[in-house]
């Protein structure tokens, strides 16, 4: 006699993944989450180990110049989105000498903004009415305390006034894993003019030197996330020769930005905010 013929839900549950099949598929899934959730934190800690955390404070006291505050427009701390900023000028009268800097910083990620370090001299100083002018190199690496960060080197005209403009940051506690240079180009700082009216999301999302960063960090092994700090110290250009303002801020960087305990800072800033 012929084997009866299956019935409909006989056919329905032969297809239907075993209790076998089920522990399989959710012990590989399992493992794909905590894959990508512990992958981050053991690439990117990799390369670092050993490396310390590095805070910069800044000082008002730098013997033989005086100090004096600028007071930051509000307009400029909604672009950088910062939780604290600071300007100044320290002058030194016996050489005549002036040294312009500012600091910005941002205790903890935020990304809905659209990052502390896009707002740069390339793109506001233009649009405040200063023009680049070529400058060779167009970037240093300097040592500020035992860190080698790489800062940023321009020359900004404004009608007879040149300055000489030196700009960096640091993040998550290390030098920047990449170079500050995306508002040099006019198409970028042409589409970053639109991008500021835009969600921090969709500026990710659309920005391909954004994820020419996430690539740089990704090979280099560094964060993009964690507390970060802009940094930019200035000086007039008397001349042609810039070897004298270029040692001249060099030697101010490390005078005014001193090693600091982030978290002795963030309890302070939090405070303060109560």
């Amino acid at each position: 006699m012929a084997d009866p013929k299956p019935t409909a839900d006989q056919h329905t549950t032969s297809h239907l993944p075993t209790p076998s099949r089920w522990a399989w598929f959710t012990t590989a899934f399992a493992a794909l989450v905590i894959g990508l959730w512990a992958f981050p934190r053991l690439w990117y800690t990799q390369s670092e180990a050993g490396q310390r955390f590095v805070w910069l404070a800044e000082q008002p006291t730098v013997p033989g110049w005086e100090y004096r505050t600028i007071q930051v427009a509000e307009s400029a701390e909604r672009l950088l989105a910062a939780d604290q900023t600071l300007a100044g000028e320290f002058e030194n009268r016996a050489e005549h000498t002036t040294v312009r800097v500012f600091s910005a910083k941002r205790y903890s990620e935020k990304p809905h903004d659209i990052g502390l370090f896009v707002h740069t001299p390339d793109r506001c100083w233009t649009e405040g009415g200063w023009r680049l002018e070529p400058a060779s190199p167009d970037h240093v690496d300097l040592t500020i305390h035992g860190t080698r960060i790489t800062f940023e080197r321009r020359v900004f005209a404004h009608g007879s006034r040149r300055e000489l403009v030196l700009f960096g940051g640091l993040v998550g506690g290390r030098p920047l894993p990449y170079r500050l240079d995306h508002n040099l180009s006019v198409g970028m700082r042409s589409a970053l003019q639109q991008a500021v009216k835009r969600t921090g999301g969709a500026l990710r999302a659309s920005d391909k030197l954004f994820w020419q960063r996430v690539w740089e960090s990704f090979v280099s092994r560094r964060e993009l996330f964690g507390p970060k700090q802009f940094i930019r110290i200035s000086t007039e250009l008397p001349g042609t020769d810039t070897a004298p303002a270029d040692r001249l801020l060099a030697d101010m960087l490390e005078r005014w930005l001193q090693p600091a305990d982030f978290a002795a800072e963030l309890r302070a800033w939090k405070s303060r905010k109560t």
